[in-house]
């Protein structure tokens, strides 16, 4: 009597557990992310900001952010480690030192990723506010900034504890004039129900007027595909070089950067994969390029660590990869590029500089 009783308790509380579950992949549904394949993003500026023209020479720097969350202390639960939410105390340190980085840099363009506008797991802060806000408190430029979600969810139920709120995308900050914005959706690689919690990954494109022309130059701020099969990072590229040759085929200057994850060419000789049961990243092909492109990356510092434990440069366990860096169009001539060795110390990432020209075809 008492187990038949004790088994009907499992029994409705076994019921209870999956109507709960029901209830939350239906609400899921009804409040998923569902962006247009095209938006038009407002452009945030407190001026007119700087004029650019044909034959001048322009530094973008490029950084993952980890959301502020993924310093040298972090490992992550997505890449062999544990962890899914710095404390408030690493977050707010984090958000601190790529602040004072940032500003210490003299770019003309920020191309920022995985930057938290309301998000559990970074404590509410909007971190577009803070980096644009600390860049224009350096100095008296002025500074636009477009920003795009690709990570919006009002509770990501895995895993324990769960990650909870996310609001999360890519930022465009520019000393240059940025006349207009979009966002251009990307292909989504996941299925229902996976999909009513996932990222919908995106194009920022910013469009910089040139003077004395009709052309502009075409900043694409990207943040292609991580934890898929691999057919989801080639469907995003294969959406990314057309657009980014239709632009150029209008007769504009076209710069792409951002995190690719996947490695640019050759650079797995440098940086081997060890365990490939963890995370690996895709592969970037030179064949892939029309002619007269080119990829601009640095491999002399690896751009990415693996997150499968708290930063240890001399450990074997410690995986690098190059999947940060640049496509850049016939009429950019590349003056350097460079990765800075900033030691992982506030985010997974090292940022990446690139220096060039637009030059008169």
């Amino acid at each position: 009597m008492i187990a038949r009783k004790i088994g009907k308790w499992v029994l409705i509380l076994l019921g209870i557990i999956l109507l709960a579950a029901v209830a939350l992949v239906l609400w899921l549904t009804v409040r998923e992310y569902k962006p247009a394949a095209v938006e038009d993003i407002s452009v945030e500026t407190a001026g007119q900001g700087r004029s650019v023209s044909v034959r001048d020479t322009v530094k973008i720097l490029s950084l993952n952010t980890g959301y502020a969350g993924l310093g040298r202390e972090a490992d992550f639960f997505m890449d062999g480690g544990k962890s899914v939410q710095p404390t408030e105390a690493q977050s707010s340190a984090n958000l601190s030192g790529i602040g004072d980085f940032l500003c210490g840099q003299d770019a003309d363009v920020y191309l920022l990723q995985e930057v938290d506008s309301g998000s559990r797991r970074s404590y509410g802060v909007d971190q577009t506010r803070q980096y644009r806000d600390r860049l224009s408190a350096d100095g008296d430029d002025v500074f636009a900034s477009a920003y795009a979600l690709n990570y919006s969810c009002d509770f990501v139920p895995y895993p324990l504890p769960p990650i909870g709120k996310v609001h999360s995308g890519v930022q465009t900050i520019s000393r240059l004039e940025l006349e207009s914005a979009q966002r251009i959706a990307l292909p989504c690689p996941f299925s229902w129900p996976v999909s009513a919690a996932n990222l919908k990954r995106c194009l920022l494109v910013s469009y910089v007027p040139l003077a004395g022309t009709d052309r502009q130059l075409v900043l694409v701020n990207l943040h292609l595909e991580a934890y898929d099969d691999g057919e989801g990072k080639a469907a995003q590229t294969q959406v990314l070089m057309e657009l980014l040759t239709a632009e150029y085929e209008k007769g504009n200057y076209v710069i792409a950067g951002g995190d690719f994850n996947q490695v640019f060419p050759g650079t797995t000789d440098t940086y081997p994969i060890k365990n490939p049961d963890l995370w690996a990243p895709g592969v970037l092909e030179a064949e892939m390029l029309p002619a007269g492109w080119q990829f601009a990356f640095d491999d002399s510092v690896p751009t990415c660590r693996l997150l499968n434990q708290p930063y240890a440069p001399d450990s074997p366990d410690t995986q690098f990869y190059v999947i940060d860096g640049f496509i850049v169009s016939p009429n950019v001539t590349v003056e350097s590029v460079t990765t800075l060795d900033e030691q992982f110390t506030w985010t997974d990432h090292n940022p990446v500089s690139l220096t060039v020209t637009l030059v008169e075809e």
